[in-house]
């Protein structure tokens, strides 16, 4: 049996998923992209989950996709279709609560840009980088990126593939909140709390008028 690369556990309400191949930044291969994709759809489908929290195994959010694993793929493209996790997170009803505790580089900056709200760690670092690897971006950064920060800085980030760090990340309405590292997690999970202050029909009602 295959071991799973993300990790899931719910309680109270709220579903905990954390990516988890540390020894790898958490970069996205096809199995951390499939067990990802599941475990969003687990989420969404369980009625005693009102909200999703989101983040990385690890001293790395997620380091992007796995190019060495995409490198020793084929060229049948049914072999180079990677699992949609970003689909699976955009058909999620429930808010998704990004807890970025590393760096989050193109396709794991995609991952933390389609959560609903960011909260970082003073470690966590952003950068799009898809120019340097000779690919567009294509799970939603070209459109999330300038809504979040203003298409200025947004093209500045990715014609320049330039880090932005946990305090300009907030400087420019990125990410609510930086905490130390230590209290990631914590304060995630506070976040979540009061999130469930809300009647339980208007979450889903809330992200989808804003959206």
């Amino acid at each position: 049996m295959t071991e799973s690369t993300v990790l899931y556990d719910s309680k109270g309400g709220i579903a905990t998923i954390t990516l988890d191949r540390p020894h790898a930044k958490n970069a996205l291969s096809r199995a951390l992209m499939r067990d990802l994709t599941g475990a969003i759809e687990a989420a969404s489908a369980d009625d005693a989950t009102r909200v999703l929290l989101l983040t990385g195994s690890g001293d790395a959010f997620c380091a992007g996709v796995d190019l060495k694993e995409f490198g020793q793929l084929d060229g049948d493209p049914d072999e180079r279709e990677r699992p949609n996790c970003w689909q699976a997170m955009d058909a999620c009803a429930k808010p998704i609560i990004g807890a970025i505790n590393g760096p989050a580089i193109t396709g794991g900056f995609e991952i933390a840009l389609a959560c609903d709200v960011l909260i970082a760690g003073e470690s966590a670092r952003f950068a799009d980088t898809h120019g340097r690897v000779g690919v567009l971006p294509g799970a939603g950064l070209s459109q999330r990126l300038p809504r979040s920060v203003g298409i200025y800085r947004a093209k500045y980030l990715s014609l320049t593939g330039n880090f932005l760090s946990a305090r300009e990340a907030a400087d420019w309405g990125l990410v609510s909140h930086v905490v130390p590292d230590a209290e990631l997690m914590s304060s995630a999970r506070q976040i979540a709390e009061d999130m469930l202050g809300l009647m339980p029909h208007m979450l889903p009602a809330v992200k989808q008028v804003i959206d």
